[in-house]
């Protein structure tokens, strides 16, 4: 943290700049509070030579967006940015909340090598987010020591695709903004496009990098074809990095098995009790003690002078860049010289004229360089150890080196491409070339974007604000390396299927997958996954049908997905705006719509019978369905209500007769899908509205249903006489005659409750979760919450019961005395209780929320392995809101998030 100088901004938008934080090669970071002391941000603002190019700002305002599509787990989100792109100063920026934390460059220059321990927590928390990137089939493409954080919480990244992570940034000819990279990884020297594989190996780099305080491969040439040193490197960790360091792309362990090894329980759970040295913790407390004297007006912090004559310029690649700028003597270039037959440079140089970022694949990252910014000294009283050979500066070639010139702009989209293809030799990494394709190559796609899912029985909570979804760790020191790091926009999911699938819609054959043996910790790979078309509306409902069908309504349609290939089957407009999909027999699927019940086939979607609400009720002329309670086996348990005119009595004699009235009726049905026939109805109070009450399914026993009213359609007098408690009622299952009413013990209005068919209620009581005897009323046994607990919905198997909570803890227990069998954490930082599935057989317990789902093994609780998905990267897409859904059948679990279907092997 350093002074102001006199030509940095004042303010941007609301936040006034007390401090720089540091600089990276495209932006500046800053420290700035906004209305009160306590609310301080870092504001990442472009440099200004950069602000000037239109591709570099269309790309650091696309990348913003980006960042924030990406917050979750180790990653922040962006809370504020202009709105035109720009700040006042004309350029663009973001903030981020501000947490007290360091550079990984400016630790190893404060503490030098960090032990173990905290190498492994650094490794894991980086991996995690590597996984979920990778789960999209997307390149990270952004680590560098200068772009990892260091907090007391956790290690935290902040930047995303080679600018993040470059040595160097410039104007290139033409408008053009040229990246100068560090090392690249060898397949990215052999001509190769980067992959997954590339971030595992610069992960290798950088976790050598912190064990030892140097890099195992000092230049290219080591790179390409040497061995890494790692004599240095902790025993326990020399062959996971030496696997993360091979030569060969498809012998590096993936990064979901790298966070395993390093951290089983999570990385969140390993740094809980501390994981920084002393000194660095100090470092890091101390920053935030100067931070709070700024904001607070206690330390000054105005502008000085900028500095004359710097030795160093983000121009000076001979000192950013570890590979020097010239080609060395080879066999095709003994001069070394420049010129129009010499071997070219690697780089990245993007064309201002392109219209969208290019796709992540085409994006080459540089293994990082891990100069500290020139204008950040060690602190005085530690004198900061030699910088490794690849910190050193290098020393260019004598004489002026011409630089390539750009190709002139085209009005083309426009794609990364490496000078001289593949079959060129190996040059020195650095530079690459933007050229333009022809007008019919594809542009990148747009990954889905889930909404919230519709309010029936086994669905993810609807997402949480974000800035409410990181409460436990905290947000991290802001996009410290640049969000113009993101440039690395776009990319596909792997092994997508989708309703415009090519491939028959018949075809049997199970769509592409390279599932294989799961390790600990990390998520099998999915036997398919299926993306509902981005031209259609969210799903809204998914159901299985029959373990042979996926079945999502939508607002236009119903559509159907096969459970053994992932691939669309047939959709129906009738069956537009559903409220479920459920079994009615082997040959059909009944759907619940806005105005109608129907019965689709099975095997190609058509409707063979249909029954409207208006008019296929006796007795109750223009009946409006609400929603559907749940149903069991092949009854259906759904609330409806009608306008009924109640005639005036008759008058006495010598009176005028009264007038008729309209009046609102409201029953709870109970209908058979397989016959096709309404069971019973029974009269229930109206909502508020006045219109028909909204009932949830507690229980179903062989005697009796048991509902409880959501408190949001009770009317102002029911609400009253509740008290705040929920009441509870119960009808006979045969005929629908009302059996009892009552509340048990503090159990609120929303308070979460399930029942089970031998007469035991079990509900969120305050933090705890009570069993309750019904009707009775009499407590069985409580069993505690940890902390400020509420308990989510629990799941009845067999003799135990399946317990869930905010603390994100998921248990068992059993049902019969209330004794915990097991209770393990998913470490995720949600503040609401996950979801909870369990599979038929009992075997696996999976809760998902809003940011993951984490697979416990039935027996023990043991923790399985952990499934994220980034959601959308596309900066114009919808916001990801919706939470995760599970649904399981045999041996398989369907998990989705919006329009994302993945289908995963289970024990």
């Amino acid at each position: 943290m350093e002074a102001l100088r006199q030509d940095d901004p004042g303010r941007f938008g609301p936040y006034t700049v007390l401090a720089r934080l540091r600089e990276t090669a495209a932006s500046v970071l800053y420290l700035a509070r906004g209305e009160t002391a306590q609310d301080l941000v870092v504001v990442t603002a472009a440099r200004p030579e950069l602000a000037a190019l239109p591709a570099f700002r269309h790309r650091f305002d696309a990348e913003a967006r980006i960042a924030d599509r990406l917050a979750g787990g180790w990653v922040a989100e962006v809370l504020d940015a202009p709105a035109d792109g720009s700040g006042e100063d004309d350029r663009p920026w973001t903030a981020s909340a501000y947490v007290p934390a360091l550079t990984l460059t400016e630790a190893i220059g404060t503490v030098g090598p960090l032990p173990e321990r905290a190498v492994r927590i650094l490794g894991a928390g980086i991996a995690e987010t590597l996984s979920r990137v990778h789960a999209t089939g997307t390149v990270f493409q952004g680590l560098s020591p200068r772009t990892v954080l260091l907090a007391e919480d956790g290690p935290w990244l902040t930047a995303f695709g080679p600018l993040g992570a470059a040595a160097g940034a410039e104007a290139g000819p033409g408008g053009g903004l040229s990246v100068r990279l560090g090392h690249l990884t060898p397949e990215q020297l052999a001509g190769e496009t980067a992959g997954p594989a590339s971030d595992l190996f610069v992960l290798g780099l950088l976790l050598a990098y912190a064990a030892t305080g140097t890099t195992p491969l000092a230049d290219a040439e080591r790179i390409a074809r040497g061995e890494p040193e790692l004599g240095d490197v902790p025993e326990a960790l020399r062959d996971l990095i030496a696997r993360c360091l091979a030569k060969d792309p498809a012998a590096r362990p993936g990064a979901g098995t790298v966070a395993a090894e390093l951290a089983l329980e999570g990385a969140a759970g390993l740094a809980a009790g501390g994981w920084l040295p002393g000194r660095l913790s100090a470092a890091v407390a101390a920053q935030g003690v100067r931070a709070g004297r700024l904001a607070a007006g206690a330390e000054p912090g105005g502008p000085v002078p900028a500095p004359v004559n710097e030795s160093v310029s983000v121009k000076n690649v001979s000192v950013e860049n570890p590979v020097p700028d010239h080609n060395p003597a080879s066999e095709e270039n003994p001069s070394g010289a420049q010129g129009a037959n010499a071997p070219k440079s690697y780089g990245d140089v993007w064309d201002a004229v392109a219209p969208a970022p290019p796709p992540i694949q085409d994006a080459v990252p540089g293994v990082f360089d891990a100069v500290p910014p020139h204008h950040q000294a060690p602190p005085p009283h530690h004198q900061a150890p030699p910088p490794p050979a690849w910190q050193q500066p290098t020393v260019a070639a004598p004489g002026p080196i011409p630089s390539t010139p750009a190709p002139p702009p085209d009005t083309h989209t426009t794609q990364l491409k490496a000078i001289g293809g593949p079959a060129a030799p190996w040059p020195n990494p650095g530079t690459y070339e933007q050229q333009p394709y022809a007008q019919t190559a594809p542009p990148p796609q747009p990954l889905p974007v889930p909404l919230p899912p519709a309010p029936i029985p086994n669905i993810a909570p609807p997402a949480e604000p974000r800035r409410g979804g990181m409460g436990r760790r905290g947000l991290l020191i802001g996009a410290a390396a640049g969000v113009a790091g993101l440039l690395a926009g776009g990319g596909t999911l792997y092994a997508l299927t989708s309703g415009d699938d090519d491939k028959p819609k018949d075809d049997p054959k199970p769509a592409p997958t390279t599932a294989g043996p799961s390790l600990s910790g990390v998520a099998p790979q999915p036997l398919w996954i299926h993306t509902h078309p981005a031209d259609e509306p969210l799903p809204l409902t998914a159901a299985l049908w029959n373990d042979r069908l996926l079945v999502l309504t939508d607002q236009s349609h119903v559509s159907a997905v096969d459970l053994r290939t992932g691939r669309r089957l047939w959709e129906n407009a009738d069956g537009a705006k559903g409220q479920a999909a459920l079994a009615a027999g082997e040959e059909h699927c009944f759907v619940a719509g806005p105005s109608e019940f129907l019965w689709l086939s099975a095997k190609d979607g058509r409707v063979a019978h249909r029954v409207a609400y208006a008019d296929g009720f006796e007795d109750a002329p223009d009946l409006s369905v609400r929603t559907l309670v749940g149903s069991a086996g092949t009854t259906i348990w759904f609330t409806g209500s009608h306008k009924a005119t109640v005639k005036a009595p008759a008058p006495k004699k010598g009176e005028k007769r009264g007038k008729d009235k309209q009046v609102v009726r409201s029953y709870l049905f109970a209908y058979d899908v397989v016959g096709r026939k309404e069971l019973w109805r029974t009269p229930v109070p109206n909502g508020r509205g006045p219109i028909a009450p909204v009932f949830r399914l507690i229980a179903v026993r062989p005697d009796a249903v048991i509902v409880r009213q959501d408190h949001l359609t009770l009317t102002p007098a029911a609400l009253k006489a509740a008290k705040k408690k929920g009441i509870f009622r119960s009808f006979d299952r045969e005929t629908g005659k009302a059996q009892w009413s009552r509340r048990f013990g503090s159990v609120t209005l929303d308070g979460a409750a399930v029942g089970d068919a031998e007469g035991v209620l079990y509900a969120a009581n305050g933090t705890g979760l009570r069993a309750f005897e019904t009707p009775a009323g009499k407590a069985k046994w409580t069993l505690k919450g940890t902390g400020k607990t509420v308990f989510g919905p629990s799941v009845v198997t067999g003799d135990l019961l399946h317990t869930t909570n905010s603390n994100q803890e998921v248990g068992a227990v059993d049902r019969g005395n209330g004794k915990l069998k097991w209770r393990r954490s998913t470490e995720s930082a949600e503040t609401k209780a996950p979801a909870v599935t369990v599979t038929k057989s009992g075997d696996t317990v999976f809760a998902a929320g809003y940011g993951q789902v984490t697979a416990f093994s039935g027996a023990d609780g043991r923790r399985l392995w952990k499934f994220q998905d980034i959601g959308n990267q596309d900066p114009d897409g919808e916001t990801v809101k919706a939470g995760y859904q599970v649904l399981t059948y045999g041996k398989t679990a369907i998990v989705r998030r919006g329009r994302t279907v993945y289908a995963f092997p289970v024990a």
